[in-house]
């Protein structure tokens, strides 16, 4: 698998036009079982067909049951400046429940030595609204990840996956999902907490100490071009997204036969409107309205006044110097504020 990787990003050299990288993000799975030496051949292969910032992020996701002082010393040695610790709870009961392999003092144990690694930038992982998690607990769990001080903490609510052993758990009635009640006001204590300590609420989901904002993640919310090597990867250039063929066996075949295993979706001037729209009103610098009518014409100012109008007076949202930003009380209308104000063409 590794070796196909390197042998996608050969023929996939050319997808971001000669732009330097600023950003390598290992995740969508566990890229923590990695060894060195493979995480060296993917590395080198990037350095090989790509211009690479000598100030790259260059981000890890890690188990952290992976996470011993001799994998740490390896990331480091190869490059690897911040890990992303998929921690999720201080809890042993819930991460059983959850399926996770790790305990809670493996978690604790894992970010004390990735900060001894020499390790500045970690960002832990943690989840709410699980079935039986009390607000009171969820606060003694966001002060348990205070207690770590890494320098980035994303908190997610649980989502739970059809064809999933929680998902048949849900369809049975076993389990019963959190009322979104009980979901908003465990993100509002999660949001008091945080930023009460000096963490920037940069994005729904993430939280940062300044300077420690993630730049993958920020490229990606502000409708920058990424390319995604490996199975299931998506890609983006603005014209189009692709998505590479997510079986392992069909994946690596196509690699050997030097084909690009990929899907292509051209984006029309609606749809690139609203990813914008969707992606930038998650975070805290907002959505640069200039930028929508100079780029593509839409002045959504204009085709929503009324409703922008009701927002306002609703403490919803706010418009300053041509961005339109939402409250911490819309953050939690995220989805349905970004909705409305879709371009739809009639």
């Amino acid at each position: 698998m590794v070796e196909a990787m390197a042998g996608e990003l050969l023929l996939r050299r050319g997808y971001l036009e000669g732009q330097e990288v600023q950003t390598i993000y290992f995740g969508g799975g566990t890229p923590s079982v990695l060894d060195a030496p493979e995480i060296e051949l993917l590395m080198t292969r990037i350095r090989d067909t790509h211009r690479v910032s000598a100030e790259a992020e260059i981000t890890l996701e890690a188990n952290p049951d992976d996470l011993t002082e001799s994998a740490l010393s390896a990331f480091r040695s190869l490059g690897v400046n911040r890990l992303s610790i998929g921690l999720q709870s201080f809890d042993d009961t819930i991460l059983a429940w959850m399926n996770r392999t790790h305990t809670a003092e493996t978690g604790i144990r894992s970010v004390d030595l990735a900060h001894r690694a020499g390790f500045e930038n970690i960002s832990i992982d943690l989840i709410y609204a699980i079935p039986g998690l009390s607000t009171h607990r969820w606060e003694q769990t966001v002060a348990e990840a205070l207690g770590l001080e890494t320098a980035h903490i994303s908190a997610y609510t649980l989502t739970i996956e059809e064809k999933t052993t929680l998902g048949r758990w849900l369809k049975t009635g076993k389990v019963i999902p959190v009322p979104e009640s009980i979901a908003a006001e465990q993100m509002e204590r999660l949001v008091s907490m945080l930023t009460s300590h000096g963490y920037r609420h940069y994005e729904i989901s993430n939280f940062a100490r300044p300077g420690f904002e993630s730049a993958h993640n920020t490229n990606y919310w502000s409708g920058g071009v990424y390319l995604g090597i490996g199975p299931g990867a998506h890609s983006f250039n603005r014209r189009s997204r692709q998505q590479n063929i997510a079986n392992n066996h069909l994946y690596i075949r196509a690699i050997r036969e030097e084909r690009i295993p990929a899907e292509e979706e051209r984006l029309n001037k609606e749809e690139q409107i609203n990813e914008y729209i969707l992606t930038s009103l998650r975070t805290d610098t907002g959505c640069d309205l200039r930028f929508l009518k100079d780029a593509y014409g839409y002045d959504i100012m204009a085709v929503h006044n009324a409703y922008l109008d009701q927002l306002r007076d609703n403490a919803l949202v706010k418009i300053e110097h041509l961005h339109l930003r939402l409250t911490e009380a819309g953050r939690l209308l995220a989805d349905k504020i970004s909705s409305d104000l879709f371009l739809v063409e009639t």
